[in-house]
């Protein structure tokens, strides 16, 4: 069984860079020669010409969650899934993607990896787990509809999920 990390440093410097990108505050980092971004259908970023973060729309999904029912059960790529971690489970998305999920109602996001499939209900198109909708305040509300967009990374000399 495979066992996966988050290089923590990585993440957290895209999620500011994402940050960043949604506050429309990132002249300094233009400025500084450290940021590149072309406005095409999809943002791209790079940094100092290394790394590179595309950010797909992937457009709207309607979401649940999961959680104590499979809590220690294994996932479909083969870990062990812990409910209270930043996962998420769809049918055909590659495991190992991440997304940014943003409930519009609250202006909420979270950045999640695909670990599962799923979910197997009607209408449904992404399972989080309870962490994730308990983060996007969703966690009482059943089916909800969010925003949904494809963080890629490249460039890296470590994997950003490592195997």
């Amino acid at each position: 069984m495979k066992k996966y990390k988050i290089i923590v440093p990585v993440l957290l410097l895209a999620i500011i860079i994402l940050l960043k990108l949604t506050s429309g505050s990132n002249e300094q980092l233009k400025n500084n020669n450290l940021l590149a971004i072309d406005n095409t259908s999809s943002s791209s970023i790079s940094l100092k010409n290394k790394v590179k973060i595309d950010i797909t729309e992937l457009g709207t999904m309607n979401a649940s969650w999961y959680g104590p029912r499979f809590h220690g059960r294994l996932t479909a790529n083969g870990e062990i899934y812990d409910q209270m971690a930043y996962t998420a489970a769809h049918k055909s998305l590659p495991f190992g993607t991440l997304l940014r999920l943003t409930n519009e109602k609250n202006n909420k996001s979270v950045i999640v990896r695909i670990n599962d499939r799923g979910p197997y209900i009607p209408g449904r198109q992404i399972d989080l787990s309870k962490m994730v909708a308990m983060e996007l305040g969703t966690y009482n509300k059943g089916v909800v509809k969010l925003k949904i967009e494809q963080i890629e990374v490249s460039g890296l000399d470590t994997p950003l999920i490592d195997g």
